[in-house]
């Protein structure tokens, strides 16, 4: 049952390393002169390596909390499945990719064909939490 937690646990700690990745890459940019700390109040102006993190750390609230909701619902109904594990690994392997194609290449085709693997994993569980409602789980 809890099994599913670990997904969404992998997806966190890869958020913690996004942040700590930002962090390193922003501190370089401004030790070499290539920005002032300034930039960074609204993320403008970053430089391309350094907007490149940015925007691949807030693309982490977007999709997944979809992700989040459905495995909080699973296991508060009790119901996962190991479809629903299987489902939140691919997840997370999908995010790590996305991750990877966003921040070190320019290749938007790609990071699009890549994103479709978080989105596959993520309609598993909706369509899952879909038959459990129309099973009317919890009458």
């Amino acid at each position: 049952m809890t099994s599913i937690l670990w997904p969404m646990l992998a997806h966190i700690g890869w958020i913690v390393l996004l942040y700590a990745w930002l962090t390193y890459a922003r501190a370089r940019a401004v030790a070499r002169g290539e920005i002032e700390r300034s930039c960074f109040v609204l993320g403008r102006d970053e430089p391309l390596d350094v907007a490149r993190i940015t925007r691949n750390l807030a693309n982490q609230f977007e999709w997944p909390v979809i992700f989040y909701a459905l495995t909080v619902l699973l296991v508060a109904l009790g119901k996962v499945t190991v479809v629903d594990v299987i489902a939140g690994w691919v997840f997370v392997f999908g995010r790590v990719v996305h991750t990877l194609v966003q921040t070190l290449s320019d290749n938007v085709p790609l990071r699009g064909q890549v994103f479709v693997i978080n989105f596959l994993a993520v309609l598993v569980l909706a369509g899952h939490v879909a038959l459990l409602a129309w099973d009317g789980v919890g009458r």
